[in-house]
């Protein structure tokens, strides 16, 4: 992130948020009409700027708070972005939403771990030839992901208190519980107890980047919540013709989850790249495993207690093909990360896996 992007507030960067707004109100006041195919474009546009916006003002906030507490603050941002999309879209569909949940999570998780984190291997790579990553730190939470996967995506195909790949209602509350308890405890880890896992220990290429002023900081504190919201508001309108267009070109009804996945995630997988190419690949490894560790402890938990209220059964069980890709896409981050140092052979290695994972989205 460059100092220029700190001592201004770009135009574009509020006015997105703002022309959303209005798109909004005027669709939600019934002035424009529902089903209309330039509107479907101009939505579509309208929520591809409203998610750079927000990019830029978590940017600003995060430079502001300094790591590890801005990686933590676009993290919940993004989650908060998914929990909202997941529950919009359960209470409108009902029944047919039950499997949405666990696509969303899963493709997360594949999406950060994967696409995030090689793309930012192999750019940091290519310009820095090396990188150093905390050792402590990514093992940390390559811990507590790993068995966030495992008893939320994995054991529930295993049980038998309840039929299929889904927990007994008892289970549900425990494996959420735990789920909830332990990302407070790593982001207390991260935070407070071995906050230096979690930093830089070479100095970066922008170092010396002064702090955002203050008024920047309170328009961003502003405008970011504007641009989440309109963000979520967008996506939830445009989630009908999406899953008419998604049966019309007859794939399989997880794609719908990539897609919401890859939208909520795309403003932390830009911060992720733009960190590594500026040799900062300790903050892109932050926000990537930070980001996979809220999308589950924070959104199972969410969707458990929405399957509650509705009455509706939560699939989350993976299948025998997504079992394997999590497995290895864990082993590989593993191995990735241990040594401290990145190159470009392991940003190769997760992309490829990233595209396994989308070819047997699109083709089981």
């Amino acid at each position: 992130m460059s100092a220029h992007s700190h001592d201004r507030l770009p135009v574009w960067s509020w006015l997105a948020p703002l022309a959303a707004a209005v798109f909004l109100g005027l669709q939600f006041a019934d002035v424009l009409p529902a089903q209309n195919g330039w509107l479907i474009a101009l939505a579509a546009l309208l929520l591809v700027a409203a998610v750079f916006a927000s990019v830029h003002h978590a940017e600003v906030l995060a430079a502001r708070v300094g790591e590890p507490f801005g990686s933590i603050l676009l993290a919940l941002a993004v989650t908060i972005i998914e929990v909202a999309l997941i529950l919009s879209i359960m209470l409108s569909a009902g029944e047919s939403a039950k499997t949405l949940a666990r696509d969303t999570v899963f493709s997360a998780v594949m999406i950060v771990l994967n696409g995030v984190i090689g793309l930012a291997l192999l750019v940091g790579g290519n310009r820095h030839h090396e990188q150093s990553v905390q050792v402590q730190g990514a093992s940390a939470a390559l811990g507590v992901l790993g068995t966030l996967a495992a008893l939320t995506l994995v054991l529930p195909n295993y049980t038998i208190s309840a039929a299929g790949p889904v927990f007994a209602p008892a289970q549900l509350i425990f494996v959420s519980i735990v789920s909830l308890c332990l990302y407070f405890l790593f982001v207390f880890v991260q935070t407070v107890r071995h906050r230096a896992y979690f930093l830089d220990d070479v100095a970066s290429d922008n170092s010396d980047v002064p702090k955002p002023k203050q008024a920047i900081v309170t328009a961003s504190a502003i405008f970011l919540p504007l641009s989440l919201t309109a963000v979520v508001l967008i996506a939830k309108a445009l989630s009908v013709p999406l899953d008419k267009a998604v049966d019309a070109a007859g794939l399989p009804q997880a794609v719908v989850g990539v897609i919401i996945a890859a939208i909520v995630l795309l403003p932390e997988g830009i911060a992720a790249v733009k960190s590594a190419a500026i040799n900062r690949i300790q903050n892109s490894v932050n926000l990537a495993l930070g980001s996979a560790i809220a999308s589950i402890g924070l959104t199972i938990p969410a969707v458990a207690a929405a399957s509650f209220w509705l009455g509706t059964p939560l699939v989350l069980g993976l299948s025998s093909a997504g079992t394997v890709l999590l497995v290895l896409t864990l082993y590989i981050s593993a191995l990735s990360l241990v040594t401290g140092r990145t190159t470009i052979m392991q940003g190769g290695i997760h992309l490829v896996i990233f595209g396994v994972f989308l070819l047997i989205t699109a083709v089981p």
